[in-house]
């Protein structure tokens, strides 16, 4: 079985088609997507900002991180589960759009950004903390705030080439 056959198996999921043929469960997930993503964009452009000593340069990183880091996962988990959803009603049209595979490869990369600056950049975070931020973490700031700007980007453009 190919992965466009299994594309097609899970447009044929009871939850995806009725969200393919409801004409208000459609919508309603992507709105909801789209809040949630901008919860996400906005809070981590927060702390990438402040990593690049542009903004919140009165708070730590550490605080800056410890309180906004859970509105991020919550949101970035809502976000998660409207895309999944949202995919599922149309998966093997969405499986070959380039804008959708560009946005799912940015995604990947913004994750593993995340997690080379949380386990390898951030260690430290105390030596540096309210100080300058090392080369390293404003890299880590620009990166992943490069990447949400294609992640947003080629999400809109999804809707114009499905």
């Amino acid at each position: 079985m190919s992965t466009l056959d299994l594309m097609h198996s899970l447009e044929q999921l009871p939850f995806a088609q009725a969200i393919s043929e409801s004409t208000w469960l459609f919508p309603f997930f992507e709105t909801v997507h789209v809040l949630a993503l901008t919860l996400v964009v906005g809070s981590v452009a927060m702390m990438d900002l402040r990593l690049l000593g542009i903004g919140s340069r009165d708070r730590t990183i550490t605080e800056l991180t410890r309180s906004v880091l859970p509105w991020t996962w919550a949101a970035f988990g809502i976000a998660a589960i409207c895309g999944l959803l949202l995919f599922s009603s149309k998966a093997a049209t969405y499986y070959v759009n380039i804008p959708f595979r560009i946005k799912i490869v940015c995604l990947l990369f913004a994750g593993v950004n995340m997690l080379v600056f949380h386990f390898v950049t951030a260690r430290n975070v105390a030596a540096w903390d309210s100080g300058r931020t090392p080369s390293a973490a404003r890299v880590a700031g620009v990166v992943s705030l490069s990447l949400w700007v294609v992640i947003v980007a080629t999400g809109r453009w999804i809707g114009f080439t499905t």
